[in-house]
Parts: structure tokens; C-alpha cells; sequence
């Protein structure tokens, strides 16, 4: 897997902060490269980062992050991305032709702490009215305290299935040979189906929020007993298709609610993504309640816990 794009100049300078302490190369027209047991990280000097390996989706997720949160950059798997700002056009909402439409999103996938989440929804045309006066969109352009709000009418009103892997259940699974977006595949497969099979599902078009290329989402699903054809890959399909939307925020009203749940059992505030104050977060967890349990409550697989492991050592 290789994931390309350019990146800004405040995020370029955190990336170099970041990887110096990880003993990076600098070959021929870069600013340097690293190279780690899944993941070959290169910043060139034109700009543009290059991940490769099986591990190219997890550490650009991070980066990826950080440009929207702090640039309102937003970049897709193929790396293209466009800014929101007043001088870039607003980008036309088309909610797929107004039809009736099955549509499916995960959440999770740049967390250290929580579990993936996928959901899969269907949502005919007769409930567009209630939707927009919901304000449904993109999740990732609500509060969480909006999510929070709408999420259990959408739950009650829209014919959906969500499946939780746990993180005991993902890093059991996670390997050379199964990567995060096999595990997402699988997972986008299994709510489809479920959904389809459900009573009163009269769609038009099955969309997938697209994370890699068609031909190798259905390479990673070629030993499933039932896959789900003639779907329709959209990046950013949460802005433009309202039953991936709706999968979008169910998805991430139910993470919000399992980070809650982490939070309250080991009494401390779980922060989101992948931060250096998550590994700080995970640490102390860990040196409280033994090692192991980071199995349960994180994804191993994230360079987080090499992080996490040295802070280990540190205190010791």
C-alpha cells in the first residue's frame, strides 16, 4: 500500500520534530525517510510524504488528522485534498440524486485507545425531511455534542446494523497478512449484508465510503463465503450520500459512548487519536494494571505502542 500527498508547512515541521527521534536516512531529494518494521515514511523536499508498507493507512491517519484539525484540510486514501477556506468554491452537496440508498462508514481507525466501529444504514427518500432537519452530515463536521444529540433518533428511525470489534478482538486478527483495511472490508461487507437481508429495503445505490481502491477492497474479501457487488466507492461519501452519513455519526456516537465506558473504568480521561498524551495516557494504564492490558484497550499494531513501551522502561 503506498498513500501520497503534499503536506503543509506547520505540519511538515511537527513531522520533522517527530521522526527525528527514530534515527531517519535522508536519500537523494528528501528531508529525510524512516523505515519501521510495516511502514517506510519519506518527507521530500518538494513537500509531498510518501507511505509504504501495511502499515501506510495507520501512520498517515495520524498526519491526515492533523492536517484537518489543524489546517481544515481534508485528504482522501489517494491522498488528494482540498482546503476550506473562503477563496475555494463550497463543494456542491449532492446527496446521490436524491434516491433511496444503502451506505456504510467506520470510525476508529486513527484511535489508539477504542474500538473500530462500522456501521452500515439504509435510508430512503422518505426520510430525507427528517434528516436534514437533524442537520445530518458528515460526523466529521459535528460536534460530538451534536452526534451526541441526533444519533439516538437515527438509531430509533433509520434500518441500520453496527458491528464493534473490540481491540482484544482486532489485535488478534491484525497481521502481516491482515491489515487494518482487510479488517475493514470484511467488516463494511458483514453490516452490508446484514442490512440487505433486513425487511422493507428497497435501495437504489449501496455506497461505501471509498479507504482504498475497489479492485482491492474486493481482493481482501475474495475467500468470503458472501460479498456484496455492485457498490458505488465515493471518497468523502459522507458529504454526498445520506445514508453513509447517517453510518458516519451512528458509528461515532457509538465509539464516543465505548471511550466513555474506558474512561469511567480506569478513571481517567481517554483522549482520541494517537497523540503523544495518548501514549502518556496508555503508560500509566499499563503500569497500573499490568502490561497485558494494553491488549484489550488499544490497537498494538499503531507505532504508538513502541512509544508506550519506552515510557515503560523509563519508569522503571
Amino acid at each position: 500500500m503506498t498513500i501520497v500527498f503534499k503536506v503543509s508547512d506547520n505540519i511538515k515541521e511537527m513531522m520533522i520534530k517527530h521522526y527525528s527521534k527514530m534515527n531517519p536516512t535522508k536519500p537523494q531529494y528528501t528531508i529525510f525517510q524512516v523505515k519501521d518494521y510495516d511502514c517506510v515514511t519519506t518527507l521530500y523536499e518538494s513537500g509531498k510524504v510518501m507511505f509504504q508498507g501495511i502499515g501506510a493507512d495507520i501512520e498517515s491517519s495520524y498526519w491526515i488528522e492533523q492536517e484537518r484539525i489543524k489546517n481544515n484540510r481534508y485528504i482522501d486514501p489517494a491522498g488528494e485534498s482540498k482546503k476550506k477556506d473562503k477563496k475555494t468554491k463550497p463543494e456542491k452537496k449532492e446527496f446521490y440524486i436524491s434516491s433511496s440508498s444503502v451506505g456504510s462508514d467506520e470510525v476508529g481507525t486513527g484511535d489508539y485507545f477504542g474500538p473500530l466501529v462500522v456501521t452500515a444504514s439504509y435510508v430512503p427518500t422518505d426520510k430525507f425531511s427528517l434528516l436534514e432537519e437533524l442537520g445530518v452530515k458528515d460526523s466529521k463536521k459535528l460536534t460530538d455534542e451534536k452526534i451526541i444529540s441526533i444519533a439516538p433518533t437515527l438509531v430509533k428511525e433509520i434500518i441500520h446494523t453496527t458491528f464493534i470489534l473490540d481491540n482484544k478482538s482486532y489485535n488478534e486478527y491484525h497481521s502481516t497478512d491482515i491489515n487494518m483495511n482487510k479488517i475493514k472490508a470484511i467488516l463494511h461487507n458483514k453490516c452490508l449484508l446484514s442490512v440487505l437481508k433486513k425487511e422493507n429495503v428497497n435501495y437504489n445505490k449501496i455506497v461505501v465510503d471509498q479507504f482504498e481502491p475497489e479492485k482491492a477492497y474486493y481482493n481482501h474479501l475474495k475467500s468470503m463465503p458472501e460479498v456484496v457487488k455492485n457498490i458505488t466507492f465515493i471518497t468523502k461519501a459522507e458529504d454526498k450520500c445520506l445514508s453513509v452519513a447517517c453510518s458516519s455519526i451512528i458509528s461515532r456516537y457509538i465509539f464516543l459512548k465505548e471511550i466513555k465506558k474506558l474512561s469511567e473504568k480506569y478513571n481517567t480521561i481517554i483522549p482520541l487519536g494517537a497523540s503523544e498524551e495518548v501514549d502518556k495516557v496508555a503508560a500509566q494504564i499499563a503500569k497500573k494494571h499490568g502490561k497485558d492490558i494494553l491488549k484489550e484497550i488499544v490497537k498494538l499494531s499503531f507505532k504508538n505502542t513502541e512509544k508506550v513501551e519506552k515510557l515503560l522502561k523509563e519508569k522503571d
